[in-house]
């Protein structure tokens, strides 16, 4: 059925088409109305000629139309992440017994993985809408997606691997990695292995004078002792140890993909005395690959990651995705002395430049 317009009198067959008026347009005037070209025609030329003739009716439609349209817009380019469980939600379960994997809940307002917030992933959301205005949303797809998805990704991981704080979709997942994937850094750490180690026994004579010297921190462990000297703490220079390890910190600065502007980023010396079990437990985030630049490397020493055993050696490093349920034990005599590694934190290598430099932003220390 084609709609035909109403038919004019004799004396006005030549007049335009008019918009029939609020009191003209019935129901059936509209039921009789089917798509065809000739109904199209005649519609837009209606539409025409009804803002000729400013008719009142069509010019309100039209303007609350823009309205509606206009409130979209703004809507969608406003949108926040959905309301998916967020970190602070993942965890309630153990701070309600003050435990996080395995490790006394610290509290540290400093600590990203253990001062959790409200909305985390509308502040994450934030930063990037912030990134963007000043820089580009180009090549933030992957990155816009994690924050949007975060609550759903932590939540739905199989258990071998849980970032505590942030998941970057669609990197390819291994619990330890390929010396060659980070060849250059791995070289030249590689290379200066000699004079880390010499840094880090200058250090460790002061262990003798006293039970925690000044710079080292003692780490909560089921069983022996874990101690860490940090250079580069969540994305901070810890000054006063750069001093005491001078050649160390520089040689940071030639390494290419370290992580040194984002609080994913760290940088220390880690020693395991003798009867020491690390507990099980996930690291923060996936975008980043742990190095260990093996010290001291006593026998009966291993690093467990998704299951997966290792052995530390001497003058060699170890790559290794943290976010990974992973643990570390020195099962070793006690006169075999402790266990002792360089380790600092590289980026993953499919994590792109421009998503480099976007995560720098969002995740800046004291943002």
């Amino acid at each position: 059925m084609v709609w035909v317009p109403l038919s004019p009198t004799s004396s006005d067959r030549r007049a335009p088409l008019r918009a029939p008026s609020t009191t003209t347009m019935s129901l059936e005037w509209l039921t009789d109305w089917s798509w065809s070209l000739d109904g199209l025609r005649d519609f837009i030329a209606t539409g025409i000629q009804s803002f000729r003739d400013c008719d009142a009716t069509a010019l309100v439609a039209v303007a609350c139309l823009l309205v509606l349209f206009v409130w979209y817009c703004y809507h969608v380019g406003r949108e926040q992440p959905r309301a998916y469980t967020t970190v602070n939600a993942l965890m309630q379960s153990a701070e309600a017994n003050g435990v996080q994997n395995g490790f006394v809940y610290c509290q540290s307002p400093e600590c990203v993985r253990c001062s959790h917030h409200d909305g985390l992933n509308q502040k994450l959301y934030h930063n990037l809408q912030e990134y963007a205005k000043r820089y580009s949303w180009s090549g933030m797809g992957r990155i816009h997606k994690g924050i949007r998805e975060q609550g759903r990704y932590l939540n739905s991981r199989p258990s071998i691997q849980k970032p505590e704080v942030f998941f970057l979709p669609d990197l390819p997942t291994t619990p330890y990695f390929s010396r060659d994937t980070q060849k250059h850094d791995v070289e030249l750490l590689e290379r200066n292995f000699q004079t880390i180690l010499c840094e880090f026994e200058t250090l460790y004579k002061a262990f003798s004078n006293c039970s925690l010297p000044q710079g080292w921190k003692m780490n909560s462990t089921p069983s022996g002792e874990w101690f860490t000297f940090y250079l580069v703490n969540q994305g901070m220079c810890v000054p006063r140890n750069c001093r005491r390890c001078p050649r160390t910190y520089r040689l940071l600065g030639s390494l290419r993909t370290c992580i040194g502007n984002n609080v994913f980023g760290n940088a220390c010396i880690s020693v395991l005395s003798p009867g020491t079990v690390i507990a099980e437990h996930y690291g923060p985030t996936n975008i980043r690959i742990r190095c260990h630049l093996g010290l001291k490397t006593p026998s009966n020493c291993e690093l467990v990651v998704g299951g997966e055993p290792q052995c530390w050696a001497e003058g060699r490093c170890l790559l290794f995705d943290d976010s990974f349920l992973h643990t570390a034990f020195h099962e070793g005599a006690p006169e075999e002395g402790p266990r002792v590694v360089f380790m600092v934190d590289l980026w993953h290598p499919n994590v792109a430049a421009a998503e480099r430099q976007a995560l720098d932003f969002i995740f800046a220390p004291g943002r």
